[in-house]
């Protein structure tokens, strides 16, 4: 709805990892350090640019999600105002997507940053 705004940092991420997802009824979410993500919009993974788990809200993530947990993030990158990709050490590409121009999709609260809650 926001959109991804250019500030929004998260290289505090690169080197952590999740070791849960939390699945709510309309949310997915987890934890990278200090940083905290409530995602509702869909959420997809890649491996070699192949997508192989879906989730979105109402449904529970597919397999594949366990592959990202206990998986260190080597980098992430903000290609567009609409896209956060967080690539794992295992391989797998996560694409968070601002997908909605009426609804918010994503909250990230970065521990310690004075806006603490980006809303997008």
């Amino acid at each position: 709805m926001y959109r991804i705004a250019k500030e929004l940092d998260l290289t505090s991420i690169v080197g952590q990892f999740t070791t849960q997802l939390r699945v709510g009824q309309f949310d997915l979410q987890f934890t990278l350090g200090l940083v905290k993500f409530g995602i509702s919009s869909p959420v997809n993974l890649f491996r070699d640019g192949k997508l192989f788990a879906h989730w979105e809200e109402g449904q529970w993530p597919e397999p594949g999600f366990y592959d990202v947990m206990n998986a260190a993030i080597t980098r992430y990158d903000i290609p567009n105002d609409q896209l956060i990709i967080l690539e794992f050490e295992n391989g797998i590409a996560m694409h968070l997507v601002d997908d909605s121009d009426q609804y918010e999709c994503m909250t990230i609260n970065i521990e310690g940053d004075p806006r603490s809650t980006w809303i997008i």
